[in-house]
């Protein structure tokens, strides 16, 4: 079942949950949806990669599961385990019963069925019947290894366990993986997906998203945080201010009761958009930025 009818109706659903994409952006959606193909999302931490599965999820009413990628991740965490707890105790019992004689076989076709499975993100994806979004959030920090259980769920939509055999999706989902480009992703998973970068949006979208999130907030005080926040970024900051957080400046400026950006407020609320102190000090004297209207 196709989420989206024509690009125009991917933007559209987009921007009623408050998410704004331009013609490239909806069109790669419509597309991922229209072929069936993953979308891989590249960019700088905080331009609303991952805000993109959840407002397709949102747009659509489909369900949204998110497998969140980091070093260290194994099959286990990102496929499915065995309740080995509940198998163990399951062998206790049929000794306890003086079942000693049980057939082995029977028994081990018992402690691997549906009732010890526990299911991981892909799994639980595969086998949803109905719409569904996977996001794989930050797959860049995911092992190499891993890559080897995508390629499969992304080229036949399906996974293996040995001792259930091949398990395929009743439908297939909406697949996003984000990457913030900390290593390269191999080919082989690059072609199975739809590309598209990533970036901070322009002024003008960047206070339109501001404004569709938090209406209250006037078009003057939109201008001037977003002009703020695009100044930061042009600093050679740790951690640059993401569209999020630009988001949450303008909420908290507009909690505090105050209709513009003036330097005593952007000082009183800076710890809202900047989360390092020696990013502050950097921003401390850029201050007077934050007053002129973007």
């Amino acid at each position: 079942m196709a989420f989206f009818t024509s690009v125009e109706h991917a933007r559209d659903s987009l921007a009623a949950t408050g998410y704004l994409v331009d013609e490239e952006m909806a069109t790669v959606v419509f597309l991922g949806d229209a072929l069936g193909k993953p979308l891989l999302l590249e960019g700088p931490a905080g331009t609303g990669k991952t805000e993109l599965a959840k407002a397709v999820a949102a747009g659509t009413g489909a369900r949204l599961v998110r497998l969140q990628c980091y070093e260290g991740l194994d099959e286990a965490r990102a496929l499915y385990e065995w309740n080995y707890r509940k198998q163990l105790l399951r062998i206790q019992s049929a000794q306890a019963a003086g079942d000693e004689g049980h057939a082995w076989s029977s028994l081990h076709d018992d402690i691997f069925s549906e009732e010890f499975l526990l299911e991981r993100p892909l799994l639980a994806a595969i086998r949803h019947d109905g719409p569904l979004v996977l996001l794989i959030d930050e797959t860049d920090k995911a092992d190499v290894e891993v890559e080897g259980l995508l390629l499969e769920l992304l080229s036949d939509y399906q996974v293996s366990i040995p001792e259930l055999g091949t398990i395929t999706a009743v439908q297939r989902p909406f697949v996003v993986l984000t990457s913030n480009a900390t290593r390269d992703l191999s080919e082989a998973l690059r072609r199975r997906c739809l590309h598209a970068q990533v970036e901070y949006p322009d002024a003008a979208r960047e206070r339109a998203i501001v404004r569709s999130r938090i209406p209250e907030v006037s078009e003057e005080l939109a201008g001037q945080i977003v002009k703020a926040t695009r100044a930061m970024r042009a600093l050679d900051l740790r951690k640059p201010p993401s569209v999020a957080e630009t988001i949450d400046w303008a909420r908290a400026v507009a909690a505090l009761g105050h209709h513009e950006l003036g330097d005593t407020v952007a000082r009183q609320t800076l710890g809202v958009v900047l989360k390092n102190d020696q990013d502050k000090a950097k921003v401390r004297d850029q201050l007077h930025l934050a007053a002129r209207p973007a």
